[in-house]
Formats: structure tokens, sequence, C-alpha cells
């Protein structure tokens, strides 16, 4: 059994693993912030954003991502392809290019599921803290992202753990509409040099080995965030008046 094609496809699987490693990050950013806004949009009292938001969480997670990928890449691709003032524009280099057709559906996948994982979370924060801090004179803003979002996203980081993980396993499908990632490189090398498992089995390990990194910076990441600063505010009005009295008289809260 030969593995000279270790050598020979070596830049080749470097390249693709590159792509790979783009798309989890570019899909992570943009899904995790697309999430936030999901997850504040089913939480409204507007009725449009909160209607809108869950016959939009319901679509995404009620199909397949295969679907949603041949849906943006066949379906959009094939659509702008039709107007050549597309076709001459600036963007057209990109719009013609799968990479940015998987970032799309995975945003919006990311931003569906997680969206609802964040809501958990922060339906999860104890409401009397939030009523707390609004006491303490806190604009509802200020709440937001001093008080409510800490504190639910310190409790959803082994959630968003998994999730990424799945995220990296889920940019194999890349491969599908001939962009070359991680997997997809592999099977370049299995149609060239008819090694059916040796590339299958190095690709594995690379998504497990993958897999332990991004575990083990959650981990890193839940055990460097310093619990105190959520878990010391004061859970009601009276705990928060003598915090207040305390930081003036030059305490630390």
């Amino acid at each position: 059994m030969s593995d000279h094609w270790i050598f020979t496809y070596g830049s080749l699987l470097l390249r693709g693993l590159g792509t790979t490693l783009s798309l989890l990050l570019v899909s992570a950013v943009l899904g995790f912030a697309l999430a936030l806004l999901v997850a504040l949009a089913r939480m409204s009292r507007n009725v449009v954003l909160a209607k809108g938001s869950l016959a939009f969480t319901s679509v995404i997670r009620g199909t397949p991502l295969l679907v949603q990928i041949y849906t943006c890449y066949y379906g959009l691709g094939s659509l702008f392809a039709q107007y050549p003032p597309i076709r001459s524009s600036f963007l057209w280099p990109y719009l013609r290019d799968g990479y940015w057709y998987i970032v799309l559906a995975l945003v919006l996948s990311v931003g569906a599921y997680v969206g609802e994982v964040v809501r958990g979370g922060m339906k999860a924060v104890p409401r009397g803290e939030l009523e707390a801090a609004a006491a303490f004179g806190m604009r509802r803003s200020l709440v937001l992202y001093r008080v409510w979002l800490p504190r639910a996203i310190r409790l959803l980081l082994p959630t968003l753990a998994g999730e990424t993980v799945l995220l990296l396993k889920s940019t194999a499908l890349a491969s599908t509409i001939a962009v070359v990632d991680l997997l997809g490189a592999a099977n370049v090398v299995r149609a060239q040099t008819f090694q059916v498992y040796q590339p299958l089995l190095m690709v594995a390990a690379i998504y497990v080995c993958l897999t332990f990194i991004i575990q083990g910076a959650f981990s890193l990441l839940e055990r460097s965030t310093p619990v105190r600063g959520a878990a010391n505010l004061p859970r009601s009005r009276v705990g928060w008046l003598f915090w207040r009295r305390k930081v003036k008289a030059g305490g630390q809260a």
C-alpha cells in the first residue's frame, strides 16, 4: 500500500483544509451575529418581528441543509446569471463562486438553530437580576449588553461549542457544489489515485483533531470567563441598593 499520494496531493489537501477553516470561521462569526438578532426578534414585543423570526427559524430548521445549499447555489446562482447588469458588475466574481453560496446557507442555518439556543439562554437568566438592574437605573439597552447577554452567553458556552462542531461537519457539504474543501480535496485524490479509504481516513482524523481543538478552546474560554462578574451581581432590588452604596463608598462590587 503506497502512501506517495500524501506527498503528491499534500498541497491540495492543505488548500482544502484552509477552505474548510475559512468556511467555519466566516460562517460562525456571521451566523452567531445573525443568531443574536434572531433571538432578540423572537423575544420582541413587536408582532411583525416575532412572527417573522418564528417563520424564518421554522423554515430553516424544517428543511435539510443540503436542500438550502442547492437552493442558494442553483437557484440564486442561476437567477443572477440571467441579468447582464449583474454579470457585468464587480459583484459577479463573487456571485458565481460557490464558496459564498455555501457561506450564505451555513449562516442562515446557524442563525436559525443558534438563535433558538440563545433565546433559551436569555430566558434562563433570572428575571430578578434584570429587574434589579433596571431599578438601579440602567437603560434597557445597557441591561441587555451589561447583564442579560453576558449571563446568557456564559450559560450557553457548552452548547455553543457543540453547535460549532456541528458547523464544522456541515462545511463538508461544500464539496457537493464543486467547492474544494477538505472532503472535496480527498475526493479528488480518490478519483485520481484509486485510493478509496486512505484519503477519507486521513480527512476523518483531521476533523477529529479540529473537533478536539474547538472543544478545548471553548473549555478554556469557559474556565477563563470570570463567573464572579455574573454570579456576584445582586439578584434583588435591595441587593442592588446595597451594591450601589458600596460602590459609592469606594468598595468593589
